[in-house]
């Protein structure tokens, strides 16, 4: 397997990468790694009371070592992480993961994001105490923000009707030619 062996799934919080991290994982027998789930094991503490207790700017600056550790992380097989959906957002953070990783943008519509967070069993910490008419504002103002970030990715797919096989195929033909963008 060729380099960059490490695919990055970024995308607003509840558009579903770390569903897809897993399915992407087992297709392609890769190891898988949840960034939250990272940060809160190496904190030893949730991402939600880590926030509450140090604010954002503390928070975004641990998350973007810990994202610098996983990508320097030397692995045997291939690796599918999934990021928060600040993560690329900061700092140099999709230029790291461009230069080290396959990235994937998972892109869904604002409608789509608000009827995912708002059916969500896990509340997200930045979302958690938002009425309705907050949390659509929150979520166009942060898209808003945050697209130009996640536009830099070398494979964009529609969240709403993913196809994981058809991605794994495409991920394969970047593996196989690195130079190339599949479309």
């Amino acid at each position: 397997m060729l380099s960059p062996n490490k695919i990055i799934l970024i995308g607003f919080p509840g558009v579903g990468k770390t569903t897809i991290a897993k399915k992407l994982a087992n297709i392609l027998s890769c190891g898988m790694i949840d960034m939250d789930q990272d940060f809160e094991n190496h904190y030893k503490t949730n991402i939600s009371v880590f926030i509450h207790k140090y604010g954002e700017v503390v928070f975004r600056k641990c998350e973007y070592e810990r994202l610098k550790v996983l990508l320097s992380a030397s692995t045997e097989m291939p690796l599918v992480i999934s990021t928060g959906g600040g993560t690329p957002c900061f700092f140099d953070a999709m230029e790291q993961i461009n230069e080290q990783a396959v990235s994937i943008y998972v892109k869904m519509s604002e409608k789509s994001i608000f009827v995912r967070l708002t059916n969500a069993k896990k509340k997200r910490p930045l979302v958690q105490h938002k009425e309705e008419d907050d949390l659509r504002e929150y979520i166009h103002n942060t898209l808003s923000q945050r697209e130009p970030y996640y536009e830099k990715a070398d494979i964009v797919v529609k969240g709403e009707d993913i196809d994981v096989e058809e991605l794994a195929w495409l991920i394969r033909r970047k593996w196989e030619n690195p130079g190339v963008v599949p479309n």
